[in-house]
């Protein structure tokens, strides 16, 4: 089944050993020396300009350059829903079948998620082109990047999760080898084999993950008397940056989406006042499900910190909706009542706007937006991480926060006296630092 996976079965045993999206680019590489060419298929519906759903190709592009996967050409149609056959219509698959044949492109990738009846129908319709939906993109970029046990564990669970309901598809080219009324025909048989595998799989994966997290569980508990503060933010914003900026640390940042997926621990200390950063997996619009679910100890790092640094790129066109995605987020895993620090990040790369004269819209210029209701709203600070920019600011605001939380902790802490008369300055002569190693 060329959506999902490739599946070899042994020899002696007939056990199948299931091969993800990751070896089947590897195939496609090796075939030629040259990076998977792909289109994009997206669907505008009837409440969406075809704009936003232009945007969202855009981004879809980015998590496939990711993988290496290089965008020939984007395919939009607007719907009121997606067709429940192939997803897009007939005349619009067409387009997209004559245009794959003309280039050569092997690979097609859906902006969402596909149904069970959708993988089968394209999979019919479609020869030696391998199709994907965004939930499997995801999941393999996440399996690229994944570093820890814990972190593979999850995302190992989170891809057989996603495969499971649709392994009917595997065996679709048994259906014909059915018997009799209330026979079971060879497919049939070893699709049930298959199923019961999978949900062994996932048994043992669910219960290797709880170890892995009884013992992430301790070792938050050991910081029960540590202030923690937590950086989030969409992906690809400047997390992993600032927090280089912060810890003094090398932490691994890359201008890609999810070049963090294991969580990282710092131990910061400002003006003798000590607290552990940690800067977690960014979010996305449509972030897997399952993926959600196996991350449920890494976003605890999150649901246990004492202060949230959010941070968001104002460089971005739909830097609202991205908080908007991140605080939805936040909302599901219950994380929202905590004391936050909004970072505009990347004011470097912010370009002012033009629209035209005497209409409503949105601020135009950096000073516009820090008018604007997103600054009255929420505590906040503008920066650009990357040419070190307001780096001061920010360290005095998250250190009001961090001492506010330490000095509740440890009322008659000997720095108390000083780090109150240093605030009631600002913060005007330089503040002391240390940084440690991870926890």
């Amino acid at each position: 089944m060329r959506l999902i996976l490739n599946f070899v079965a042994t020899d002696q045993n007939r056990h199948l050993k299931y091969n993800f999206l990751k070896k089947e680019f590897h195939h496609i590489k090796a075939e030629s020396d040259k990076a998977p060419r792909a289109v994009l298929v997206g669907v505008s519906l009837k409440d969406q300009k075809v704009e936003k759903a232009e945007e969202y190709l855009d981004e879809l592009a980015f998590l496939a350059s990711t993988l290496g996967i290089k965008t020939e050409k984007t395919f939009i149609q607007r719907l009121d829903h997606p067709d429940k056959r192939t997803f897009v219509g007939k005349g619009k698959l067409e387009e997209i079948l004559t245009y794959v044949k003309a280039e050569g492109i092997d690979t097609i990738i859906f902006d969402d998620d596909l149904s069970s009846a959708h993988a089968r129908n394209l999979d019919r319709e479609i020869e030696d082109v391998m199709i994907i939906d965004r939930s499997l993109l995801i999941l393999q970029i996440f399996a690229m990047r994944a570093k820890s046990a814990q972190a593979k564990t999850q995302v190992e669970l989170a891809q057989y999760q996603y495969m499971l309901p649709r392994l009917t598809n595997l065996w679709t080219h048994h259906s014909r080898q059915r018997g009799g009324v209330g026979m079971k025909g060879p497919g049939e048989t070893e699709l049930e084999t298959d199923k019961r595998i999978i949900r062994d799989k996932i048994s043992l994966l669910r219960k290797k993950l709880k170890k892995i997290e009884t013992q992430s569980d301790l070792r938050r508990k050991n910081r029960d008397r540590e202030v923690r503060a937590a950086l989030v933010g969409y992906t690809n914003v400047g997390k992993s940056t600032i927090m280089r900026l912060l810890s003094k640390a090398d932490v691994f940042a890359e201008n890609k989406l999810f070049a963090t997926v294991d969580s990282t621990v710092r131990k910061i200390t400002m003006n003798n006042v000590p607290f552990l950063m940690t800067d977690t997996v960014g979010f996305i619009r449509k972030l897997p499900t399952t993926l959600i679910e196996s991350f449920k100890s890494t976003l605890d790092e999150i649901v246990e910190a004492d202060i949230l640094i959010h941070v968001v790129d104002i460089s971005h066109e739909s830097f609202e909706e991205h908080i908007e995605v991140v605080n939805k987020t936040l909302l599901e895993i219950k994380a929202t009542d905590k004391p936050t620090l909004l970072v505009f990040n990347k004011v470097d790369n912010y370009v002012d706007k033009e629209y035209p004269p005497f209409e409503d819209h949105p601020p135009a210029t950096l000073e516009e937006w820090k008018e604007s209701y997103l600054a009255k709203e929420y505590n906040h600070i503008f920066l650009s991480a990357i040419k070190k920019e307001g780096v001061d600011e920010l360290k005095r605001k998250i250190f009001e926060l961090v001492s506010d939380r330490f000095y509740k902790i440890y009322p008659n802490h000997h720095s108390f006296a000083y780090n109150q008369l240093w605030l009631e300055h600002g913060g005007e002569w330089p503040m002391s630092e240390e940084t440690g190693d991870d926890e």
